[in-house]
């Protein structure tokens, strides 16, 4: 979805509101999946084994993005985005560490690595090297936090797909706000 904007085929605003409408019909299917008895066999493939009574990760990853998509600038955004749509991957193919424990120092290093790779041609241009460098490697540690493990707030798991854009990207406008 970020592609849309970069390639300058949508406006930011337009984004915004196309993340709208995904996040209205992902929680349709959510409420049909959960509630109504929709048994779909993709979903059996797509939703780990804790998401199978709770909110899939398809889902909050929609609502991550369309949370930053509306909150956020596009140069705040977009990172947060594509930490989540290239990082993660990335850091997922690495190591993974089950519920409630780290991954690996080597998988974790890797995703900072790429997140800031990731941030840096949004945030520098608009900041400059020094602030926007440090936005960057703000927003890529954030990202490598909320990916390096799910810790479970009163029984639920709080999956990366929920957490990396957001954290991310607040630590990415913290850091420009305290520099500005």
């Amino acid at each position: 979805m970020p592609l849309l904007y970069l390639l300058g085929l949508v406006e930011w605003r337009t984004l915004g509101y196309l993340f709208v409408f995904l996040a209205a019909v992902v929680s349709v299917l959510e409420l049909l999946r959960l509630f109504g008895g929709l048994q779909w066999g993709i979903y059996d493939e797509l939703t780990r084994e804790y998401e199978q009574d709770n909110v899939a990760g398809y889902a909050l990853y929609v609502y991550s993005q369309t949370a930053v998509a509306l909150v956020f600038g596009p140069h705040i955004a977009v990172p947060g985005m594509l930490m989540l749509t290239i990082g993660d991957p990335i850091s997922g193919l690495l190591g993974s560490a089950p519920v409630g424990e780290l991954k690996s120092a080597r998988t974790l290093a890797a995703m900072f690595a790429v997140c800031f790779i990731l941030a840096a041609p949004f945030v520098i241009p608009v900041s400059g090297v020094v602030a926007g460098g440090l936005a960057a490697a703000a927003g890529a540690a954030g990202a490598t936090l909320a990916d390096g493990a799910k810790p479970v707030v009163a029984g639920y798991v709080i999956d990366d797909n929920l957490s990396i854009p957001p954290v991310a990207c607040t630590a990415i406008a913290v850091t420009l706000w305290l520099l500005a």
